[in-house]
């Protein structure tokens, strides 16, 4: 497979200048928009326009802002468009709506975010009779085994897992699946840069853009990157998951985080190289850590045989305690005592963030789950920033460990 640049692609992406001749492109703040003859109307109600058309006609469908945002974010991820949406689980929640019909069967990773899992095992069956079988994707033959031909719709799994950082084997994945007819929709918010799962071979690549793409913990908000004629069927005036459910991106939203997406590369690269770094400083000390870029990881040589060139094993790197006490004492001398990070939840921010996923982003799952998940009572996910020096958050590091 050739190597794949994903900041090249965004530099090549069309370029949206502003009204008057700005560098910046013009934010289009319009819920709908005026036609120069009432016989378009018609017609772009009853079909004869596409989407791609540049015809806009209502905000909750298409708007030039956002779907800049979205061709920006395509190039990214090398698919053919993208749709961007008010929330990542709205991005999640309507392509699985569009794809599995009332009565339909997905597989899904067990170790996924919180409220996906959630979504997948409450929500769905309660809401479309829609069923979940989870299954522990780094086991091919059982994922083979859990996929149904005829029945099972989607194969949905996070490119590295949320929380204990399992690589999934993309390219394999993709194989099992579309051998037996079977979508592939990939979570890579934990990986934008570093992994390229359409390249892969995926057919949907999701994101809460919230986190590494936003990157100032400012902002909620997702995309759907995949075909151009997946994202046509969803925005469809009758049968569109995006269309009829509404998950609208605000295009001031949209005009701020294609600002950021130019140097995402530059972000991505800062956090990825902290993290390894502090990784490998605490494995030195005997801590017990999890990060992909470690050889001990048992991905590690998966990753780096799919990953783009130069961007490195991602951004968050997980501290086991083992208990709960532990976790909770450590967290708080981090933040309290020598200000090395915050405790809070999301990912992506420039200062570090750590939660302990057992009692937080994870509390969705019951018990029995999380312990099938790995997911120990004393797992601290760390979201690596890179504000200040290495050697200054280090020695801040450090010092709260001291009295652990």
């Amino acid at each position: 497979m050739m190597s794949y640049d994903p900041a090249a692609s965004i530099a090549a992406a069309r370029h949206e200048f502003g009204e008057h001749g700005g560098v910046n492109m013009s934010i289009e703040a319009s819920a709908t928009f005026k036609v120069m003859d009432p016989k378009t109307l018609n017609r772009k109600f009853a079909g004869e326009l596409s989407p791609e058309s540049d015809f806009f006609l209502y905000s909750r469908r298409f708007n030039p802002t956002v779907s800049n945002l979205g061709r920006q974010i395509a190039a990214m991820e090398g698919t053919e468009a993208a749709y961007c949406t008010a929330s990542g689980m709205s991005a999640i929640s309507s392509v699985i709506l569009q794809l599995c019909s009332r009565g339909g069967h997905i597989v899904a990773s067990q170790v996924v975010y919180g409220g996906t899992h959630a979504l997948l095992s409450h929500f769905l069956p309660r809401a479309c009779q829609i069923k979940t079988t989870f299954v522990d994707v780094s086991d091919l033959e059982m994922v083979s085994d859990a996929i149904v031909e005829g029945e099972t719709s989607i194969l949905f799994f996070e490119s590295v897992s949320n929380p204990v950082l399992t690589v999934a084997n993309i390219p394999e994945l993709v194989r099992i699946a579309h051998a037996k007819g079977v979508k592939v929709v990939v979570d890579n918010t934990f990986a934008p840069m570093v992994l390229s799962p359409a390249r892969l071979g995926a057919d949907v690549v999701v994101h809460s853009v919230s986190k590494y793409i936003s990157g100032a913990a400012d902002i909620v908000a997702g995309v759907v990157c995949g075909p151009a004629s997946l994202v046509t069927s969803m925005v469809d005036l009758q049968q569109g998951a995006l269309m009829l459910l509404g998950p609208t991106m605000n295009p001031k939203v949209a005009f701020e985080l294609s600002e950021r997406i130019p140097h995402l590369t530059l972000r991505m690269k800062e956090h990825c190289g902290r993290a390894m770094a502090y990784a490998t400083r605490m494995k030195k000390l005997g801590l017990k850590v999890i990060y992909p870029g470690l050889e001990d990881h048992p991905q590690h040589q998966l990753l780096k045989s799919m990953s783009n060139k130069d961007y490195g094993y991602g951004g968050i790197l997980c501290l086991d305690m083992e208990t709960q006490d532990k976790a909770y004492k450590l967290m708080s001398r981090l933040q309290n005592e020598s200000q090395f990070g915050f405790i809070a939840v999301s990912l992506g921010y420039y200062e570090t963030l750590m939660s302990c996923s057992g009692s937080s982003t994870s509390s969705e799952m019951n018990e029995e789950e999380k312990e099938q998940a790995g997911i120990s009572p004393g797992l601290i996910r760390m979201s690596v920033g890179y504000n200040g020096t290495l050697e200054q958050r280090w020695a801040q590091f450090e010092k709260a460990l001291a009295g652990i």
